[in-house]
């Protein structure tokens, strides 16, 4: 599409906001090129369209001019097409919440597993949606009084779950200050040049400042990469933050980080939300977040990592001290729990081998080679 077609929107825009038609504020959220590309946040984008087209056609204020009615929803109709024609995903789906876009690709697919610990092993999405997208809260959860509920640290000095009832109440009302002093375990952070940002680490908010206000709270933060903490939380973090300042609702928010064993740095994160006021219908999602990053291998027990070798291909591992080691490692035999159901493998010690019923559970010893050639994928969890 022409590059001139979005700057004439940007101009228009000015004109539409004197009649607060808040469909043409959500243009900020498109990213514009100058080959005319939209880039990442297609479907949110798409979402909002539609969101304010049905919300400005039964509340726009009475005064405005019949003409002008018609003309600014043929042109938000028209912007919701157009981006769709782009590459987004159907109306439906942004609508609801369910996902967050993290490629101008329309052929890739958001993955889905039943439960957190049937998840796959990462293959190029930033994240998986659990339980079908919809959040495991209970009836007596759901509240619109506000609260922040933060885990004690662990043993080994880990985050634990992180939950709170958000809305303009909880948000921040002044600057964010330096969170520095605190440092979570795994911290051993990394520069490299193929890194947005220089470094492999940020410190992950589980509940995001921009949310709650929390700052330097060791309870609150993780040593996430930079890939997780920007493609793969912030856009849903996003999406509630502009849905409360839109409808000024609350959303029952939680945030669980996945260890596995007394491994240091999180294998990824359950990211769960649910707007109150409306059921669901404005914020309602589930998903599980990869703590990984392309091209860079990570050593979950102790946070150490390297640039992936291409033999690595670029996987994360577990409890390895080095490259070569993990290499090693791949074609040594294990014993392995398989899931005959799920077709997965497990680590003996794995999380999720006690959930598994005894009929599809199955001991194996091998390598990991050989099981996934078998057709058996990797837990995604442990990582075996």
């Amino acid at each position: 599409m022409p590059f001139d077609f979005y700057q004439r929107m940007h101009d228009e825009k000015e004109i539409y906001s004197e009649r607060g038609v808040s469909v043409w504020q959500i243009y900020s959220y498109v990213s514009i090129r100058k080959d005319g590309r939209i880039k990442k946040d297609n479907d949110y984008t798409v979402w909002c369209v539609w969101k304010s087209v049905k919300s400005e056609i039964r509340s726009w204020n009475v005064k405005m001019k019949t003409g002008k009615k018609i003309r600014a929803i043929w042109c938000s109709l028209l912007l919701a097409f157009l981006l769709a024609a782009c590459g987004s995903p159907d109306v439906d789906t942004a609508y609801s919440g369910n996902t967050a876009d993290n490629s101008s690709d329309s052929s890739s697919s958001v993955q889905t597993a039943d439960t957190v610990e049937e998840v796959p092993e990462y293959s190029g999405e930033p994240y998986v949606e659990i339980n079908d997208n919809q959040p495991e809260f209970e009836d007596y959860e759901l509240t619109t009084v506000p609260f922040e509920e933060y885990s004690e640290l662990d043993e080994m000095g880990r985050c634990g779950e992180a939950e709170a009832c958000v809305g303009e109440e909880t948000m921040p009302t002044e600057e964010r200050e330096s969170i520095s002093s605190v440092e979570p375990t795994g911290w051993e952070n990394e520069k490299y040049d193929n890194v947005d940002g220089g470094y492999v680490y940020n410190r992950c908010h589980l509940i995001g400042f921009q949310l709650t206000g929390e700052n330097a709270n060791e309870e609150n933060l993780i040593t996430g990469t930079r890939y997780m903490n920007t493609e793969g939380m912030l856009p849903f973090e996003n999406m509630i933050a502009d849905y409360i300042h839109e409808t000024d609702n609350h959303v029952l928010y939680r945030v669980t980080p996945v260890f596995e064993g007394e491994d240091l740095v999180a294998s990824g994160v359950q990211m769960e939300a649910e707007s109150v006021e409306d059921d669901g219908a404005g914020i309602c999602f589930n998903v599980y977040v990869y703590n990984v990053q392309p091209q860079i291998t990570i050593n979950y027990a102790t946070g150490e990592n390297w640039e992936s070798s291409e033999s690595e291909n670029g996987q994360s591992v577990q409890g390895s001290d080095s490259p070569s080691q993990e290499n090693k490692s791949q074609s040594e035999e294990h014993t392995y729990i398989i899931n005959e159901n799920t077709d997965k493998f497990h680590a003996p010690d794995c999380s999720s081998v006690d959930d598994i019923k005894e009929k599809n559970k199955r001991e194996i010893t091998g390598t990991r080679d050989e099981l996934i050639e078998e057709g058996y994928e990797p837990c995604g969890i442990c990582k075996p």
